[in-house]
């Protein structure tokens, strides 16, 4: 009797071995879900976590799902360190581990520090920032344990540089850049790499948000934000893309990047070159 053999492409093949099973938060929307369709596209399982109505969220979810990607939803609270105990707990259940943790969820508030609400700065930290520790804290031993990990953390061309009236935001930014050296130390000898993507300005919900936040701040039009505050820091003049932070968070991940740890990659239209 003939041996019949399953044929499949190349890129079919490459998948089935590298598959792996990924977390994005603050994914619902904006460079969150550009990071969970680029890494589903790649054949990854990922499990959605944000905000937003529950149908349009299972209609997103169902889009992304595919034969060789698995996608799931946790409405894990990133206030929350017990919930994200739990969305972890939730994810190793389904797919029976992690490997790729994106903390993306952020917030932001701009306002000039004397008028800052300290529990909004409390919101900001605990969202931007301490949600990527207790991320961590919860993924890191497993990945020790099973010798390959990937965190990439969405932090901002403010984790490298700052700008007036958003003290808790560049604050968060610059310690979200700080844990991912320590994490790249700490798993340099087991196969996990930790770096942070910095965009620029992307014109996404949160920052359509800051438009009218800091044109009341400076007392200036929406239309004069937009060129002479944001682009103005961008010496290309165009708002960074959802796909392009996408596609280098992406990479990030992929078995071709195993040497890079430690680096917080500016994606920001040569904001941080001046």
């Amino acid at each position: 009797m003939a041996t019949t053999f399953l044929r499949t492409s190349p890129r079919e093949r490459t998948l089935a071995m590298t598959r792996r099973t990924a977390i994005v938060t603050g994914s619902t929307s904006g460079i969150g879900l550009g990071i969970a369709r680029a890494l589903a596209s790649a054949g990854h399982d990922v499990t959605l976590n944000g905000l937003g109505d529950p149908a349009e969220i299972e209609a997103t979810r169902a889009v992304l799902a595919s034969d060789t990607a698995d996608v799931a939803f946790h409405g894990a609270d990133m206030l929350k360190p017990e919930e994200i105990a739990e969305l972890v707990e939730a994810i190793r259940e389904r797919f029976g581990k992690v490997d790729i943790v994106v903390p993306n969820a952020g917030i932001q508030t701009v306002a000039p520090i004397e008028d800052f609400d300290s529990a909004r700065f409390d919101l900001i930290v605990a969202i931007n920032m301490a949600a990527a520790w207790h991320l961590a804290h919860r993924t890191f031993g497993a990945m020790k344990a099973q010798g390959w990990g990937r965190f990439v953390a969405v932090a901002s061309a403010h984790g490298l540089v700052a700008s007036p009236y958003k003290s808790a935001y560049v604050m968060a930014k610059h310690g979200v850049v700080g844990l991912r050296k320590t994490l790249a130390l700490e798993g340099a000898e087991h196969g996990i790499t930790a770096n942070a993507v910095c965009p620029g300005y992307v014109l996404t919900p949160l920052v359509e948000k800051q438009i009218p936040e800091t044109a009341a701040a400076r007392g200036i039009s929406e239309e004069a934000v937009k060129r002479d505050v944001l682009l103005a820091a961008q010496p290309t003049k165009q708002f960074v893309t959802v796909e392009q932070v996408a596609a280098l968070t992406a990479f990030l991940c992929s078995d071709a990047a195993e040497q890079m740890t430690g680096a917080a990659l500016p994606i920001d239209g040569g904001w941080t070159a001046h």
